[in-house]
């Protein structure tokens, strides 16, 4: 009776490792490259629908030659999403926290007074603005 291990040496195990390692990169980079063509707003319905024809008829020199052609933009509009996605949540948390009060408004003037960067007569105007 035969042992696994006797069957399938671990040179064996390695490259059916990197090899699934391979495949599952290139499954993601095929799913980026599918997303971010109908992302994309500079290309037309006629250039999506190639681009989607060669990226699936030939797989992976169709990946390779998006990202070889496209790569750049791709990589633009990645981070302008992202940025617009962290613009989006800090104005959400900025608006979950709420706008500062009047009392948070005067604590900042009496902090600014203390430290002597504001004169005490500049912290009753701040003051009575705030008040008013």
């Amino acid at each position: 009776m035969h042992t696994v291990a006797a069957d399938y040496p671990l040179l064996d195990l390695f490259w059916t490792m990197l090899w699934f390692f391979l495949f599952l990169v290139w499954i993601m980079a095929l799913f980026s490259v599918l997303a971010d063509i109908f992302r994309s707003h500079d290309m037309g319905g006629g250039a999506k629908a190639l681009w989607v024809f060669v990226v699936l008829v030939l797989p992976l020199l169709g990946v390779l030659i998006y990202l070889i052609a496209r790569g750049d933009k791709m990589t633009r509009r990645a981070a302008r999403d992202a940025q617009t996605q962290e613009a989006a949540f800090r104005s959400y948390v900025k608006d979950a926290a709420g706008a500062p009060g009047p009392a948070d408004q005067l604590a900042q003037l009496a902090q600014l007074r203390d430290q002597g960067v504001i004169t005490d007569e500049q912290f009753q105007q701040g003051k009575a603005k705030i008040l008013a």
